[in-house]
């Protein structure tokens, strides 16, 4: 089992920049009121046929030739429905897929989200040409980092570089705090 989610979303958005996706839309939705957290992670890539939904949810099938199983997606899967939530991945070839982990937050075997923030911009900083658009919301309110904006504003300047980064990092830990309060997880 993954120790933080934010390792299982990092793993499938890499599974969307290797579909060769355009956007990368990344959600992560928590409320206490409801005693959920929700993460959906949905790209514009190739997609798949049914058969390969299926086969990407079975650990012992992997298209890549460096290792012989693929757990990416089972553990994912399984860190869910293990907390009583749910999985889902839809796709269709030629348009994308989305990947959506629903957890019971207060259950015993709720795995931590980890460090999300660090995640998202590590997505940014490897795959500055994929546009990312993530959008955190708790019951507290939301806010919405989508570089396709950044892009706009800062012209011929590249995401990936140090300065750009600094900014991303600070922008997500300062929107973070204001909606969960404190803590940056």
């Amino acid at each position: 089992m993954m120790r933080e989610l934010s390792l299982n979303v990092m793993d499938v958005a890499q599974n969307s920049v290797r579909a060769q996706a355009k956007v990368v839309t990344i959600t992560v939705a928590e409320s206490d009121r409801e005693d959920r957290l929700t993460i959906e992670i949905a790209d514009d890539g190739c997609g798949m046929t049914e058969e390969q939904v299926q086969q990407v949810m079975d650990p012992f099938f992997t298209t890549r030739t460096t290792r012989k199983v693929g757990l990416g997606v089972p553990l994912f899967k399984l860190s869910a429905e293990q907390t009583g939530g749910s999985f889902d991945i839809r796709s269709k070839q030629g348009v994308g897929t989305t990947t959506t982990a629903s957890y019971v937050k207060s259950h015993v075997d709720m795995t931590p989200l980890g460090d999300i923030n660090d995640t998202v911009k590590l997505l940014i900083q490897c795959n500055p040409q994929i546009d990312f658009v993530y959008t955190r919301s708790t019951d507290q309110g939301s806010f919405t980092l989508d570089t396709r904006e950044l892009k706009e504003v800062l012209g011929d300047v590249s995401l990936d570089t140090p300065d750009v980064l600094e900014w991303i990092k600070d922008y997500l830990e300062e929107n973070t705090q204001n909606i969960v309060g404190g803590a940056s997880t």
